[in-house]
């Protein structure tokens, strides 16, 4: 039976979006089903057992304008989601204190609404890793093998 895993991305310049496009393509090719979402609502995510949310950080450690939204229903809505597993890659730059804040967002208010981190959350450090698909594809497993 294939599992199937919904990717949403937090984007400010299309990074996030970029190593998303590939994980949906690597994740395929292993014969998941995958649905991605660029502009993701709370009913597109609400019933999927798997997510997987690949976010920068943006301004002042805040999440993207694109996922922003989401993340506000999900906090005032408190919608029940003990039913899925998920897991985060952050995109940032060591060289801001709010390195891949984002990530910590993401974690605390899908796990404060039921949700179960599976794995350790990657971040990824622009300023100093710039194979972000390569390091998104080594770090997969440890997300997939959980599922």
């Amino acid at each position: 039976m294939s599992k199937s895993i919904c990717i949403i991305t937090g984007s400010t310049l299309g990074g996030a979006e970029y190593i998303a496009d590939n994980l949906n393509e690597v994740l395929s090719g292993q014969g998941f089903e995958v649905v991605l979402f660029n502009n993701a609502e709370l009913r597109d995510i609400q019933h999927q057992p798997h997510l997987l949310v690949v976010s920068s950080t943006h301004g002042a450690g805040e999440l993207p304008d694109n996922i922003k939204p989401l993340f506000d229903t999900i906090e005032s809505e408190k919608p029940d989601l003990s039913g899925m597993k998920f897991a985060v890659i952050g995109l940032g730059s060591s060289d801001y204190d709010t390195f891949c804040n984002a990530v910590n967002i993401i974690e605390t208010q899908l796990t404060a609404c039921g949700a179960n981190l599976v794995c350790e959350s990657l971040r990824i450090d622009a300023a100093t890793n710039f194979d972000h698909d390569g390091s998104a594809e080594a770090w997969l497993p440890n997300f997939t093998e959980k599922l």
